[in-house]
């Protein structure tokens, strides 16, 4: 499952419906807003691009804790 439609129409309201609890969470909060930047077509841009990365950039282990 790789087509960003499968990721919108099925992966995104999944889990919307089954929220993800802890620090994953927030790593889902920052997946659904990289695939709204795709799905939109932002990553076709230098900016759209530099948003993804520094969304990537603190995700996983690079998060901070609270």
């Amino acid at each position: 499952m790789t087509k960003l439609q499968d990721i919108t129409d099925k992966v995104i309201p999944f889990f919307d419906k089954s929220p993800i609890k802890g620090v994953k969470a927030l790593d889902y909060a920052d997946f659904k807003r990289v695939a709204v930047l795709i799905a939109k077509k932002d990553h076709l841009t230098e900016k759209g691009i530099n948003e993804i990365k520094l969304i990537k950039s603190n995700m996983n282990f690079q998060r901070d804790s609270f």
